[in-house]
């Protein structure tokens, strides 16, 4: 980068520093810049000026919350939020959801294409074999409290996994183990692509079954994927047990849609962690773990709790003007990409029908229309681009299938676990190899400072600086007032 040209001027971005006088040209390709490029945009120090603005070491790029910052070059999936699109590797998500199923768009979202009837028998055969659980497992999911949260079962169960195939591990075969893309490691990835996949279903029943008090069910054969895993969370020893089809279809029409998004909060979290060259269980319940937050994973959940509040059809008008004076949160409407309608609503709302056929209507479906209706006409929402959100409807679905809420974020991992693989194999084989994730930040903090001994110190006081006071009770409050003889002084 240096002074501009008339040659460099197309495809390219002039920057003046006003600081300098000096003019850079910043080369333009896929409408994008490299963040590395500004470093060379330097300045000398200001009389009196920080030194940890490190001014001379060129311009830093600051973006909270990565709102515009491309961290990946990726042929996976393709949002266009202002226009509501969401495409698989060029695949409309409605076509999918009408023609394909969960394990076909798997297989399309993490080699590429869609396959042919024998690579789909093929890929289905591997992943529904691999589902079977090591026997030590379930020991290890006994030792969970009987009111564990599901999600917390299933984060431990993903980090779980890498303990059983060393083999997966790069810090135990090396650290080339994924990236050489030669056949020996591209079969090592695929091997444990089966297993996360397979184990997916398997560790979500699992998770279901201990807070039930039921034991643990082996995956059984000639069901779907779907099929496979409401087998294994409700049978209960019936003779030629076989799960409703309407609503073994309906889930894979949930996951099929739920599969994959573009870098959001967990994929990202996948991928920072992964770029350690981590096995891909640890990648992969980091994901898990960034997904258990209420504002990514449980917000079909919010949907339902927000319904509940509500009550009734005619508590909705109260409700949204309580919205509008910021009283209440408003779940389920609008999204972090999406500007007009989210594609995967319309999707799930047709799902809803078919599933409201064989369960009965939602006791909260009244409601979640009143609102939906209110908002969609209410000028507020409208300026305002709060259209709704596919977790409005799925939430709904789930909550008629008899899914209790806090199993909600589970749902959302078991299919998401496609395009956590998906991204992650892609990293592993771009072009230049992995590089680890490493951003950058804008110190604001306190400039160097001399120790003061103890003796010698002024007390800072203030909530946000100083450890809060714990109230004791019970155990430790008596221990605390007790007296015995290896008790430290304090």
């Amino acid at each position: 980068m240096g002074q501009a040209t008339l040659s460099s001027a197309q495809d390219s971005l002039t920057v003046r520093d006003n600081r300098t006088g000096k003019t850079y040209t910043i080369p333009i390709k896929d409408n994008a810049i490299a963040a590395t490029a500004f470093k060379e945009i330097k300045a000398p120090k200001k009389p009196g000026e920080r030194p940890e603005n490190e001014t001379e070491k060129g311009l830093r790029v600051q973006d909270k919350g990565f709102l515009n910052t491309a961290v990946i070059h990726s042929t996976i999936t393709y949002i266009d939020g202002e226009a509501g699109v969401l495409r698989y590797r060029g695949y409309p998500i409605e076509q999918l959801a009408e023609r394909s199923n969960h394990l076909e768009t798997a297989y399309l979202l993490i080699y590429g294409s869609l396959p042919t009837k024998d690579q789909s028998k093929y890929w289905e055969t591997e992943i529904l074999r691999h589902g079977t659980m090591h026997a030590d497992s379930e020991e290890f999911f006994r030792s969970f409290r009987y009111d564990a949260h599901p999600m917390s079962m299933l984060t431990s169960g993903f980090s779980m996994l890498g303990s059983f195939y060393p083999e997966a591990n790069p810090s135990l075969k090396g650290q080339r183990l994924y990236t050489d893309g030669d056949a020996a490691s591209l079969a090592t990835m695929d091997r444990q692509i089966y297993r996360l996949i397979g184990k997916a279903t398997t560790l979500a029943a699992m998770a279901y079954r201990v807070r039930q008090g039921r034991d643990f069910v082996t995956p059984p054969t000639g069901l779907s994927y779907t099929g496979s895993f409401l087998y294994q969370m409700d049978h209960l020893g019936e003779e030629n047990y076989v799960p409703n089809p309407i609503l073994e279809k309906a889930l894979d029409v949930l996951f099929l849609i739920h599969a994959d998004h573009e870098l959001n909060a967990s994929c990202t979290t996948v991928l920072q962690t992964g770029s350690s060259l981590v096995d891909p269980y640890s990648a992969i319940a980091a994901g898990c773990a960034s997904l258990y937050g209420p504002l990514h994973g449980g917000a079909n959940e919010a949907v339902i709790r927000m319904l509940i509040s509500i009550g009734k059809p005619e508590n909705v008008p109260s409700f949204i003007e309580a919205v509008k004076r910021r009283e209440k949160t408003l779940s389920g409407f609008g999204h972090r990409v999406y500007k007009t309608s989210d594609p995967r609503s319309f999707i799930v709302r047709k799902t809803a029908d078919e599933v409201f056929k064989v369960t009965g209507k939602d006791e909260l479906l009244e409601t979640a229309m009143a609102l939906h209706d209110a908002a969609m006409k209410d000028e507020y929402f409208i300026k305002r681009k709060l259209a709704p959100n596919v977790d409005f409807w799925s939430g709904l679905i789930y909550r008629a299938m008899g899914f209790p809420l806090d199993f909600f974020p589970v749902l959302f991992v078991v299919p998401r676990v496609v395009g956590w693989l998906a991204h992650w194999r892609q990293m592993m084989l771009q072009e230049g190899g992995v590089k680890i994730w490493r951003p950058r930040q804008v110190y604001v903090g306190a400039g160097k400072r001399d120790y003061v001994p103890a003796d010698e110190r002024t007390p800072v006081i203030g909530l946000k600086e100083t450890p809060s006071f714990v109230e004791h009770g019970g155990i430790t409050k008596r221990t605390m007032l007790a007296t015995f003889k290896s008790k430290a002084k304090l």
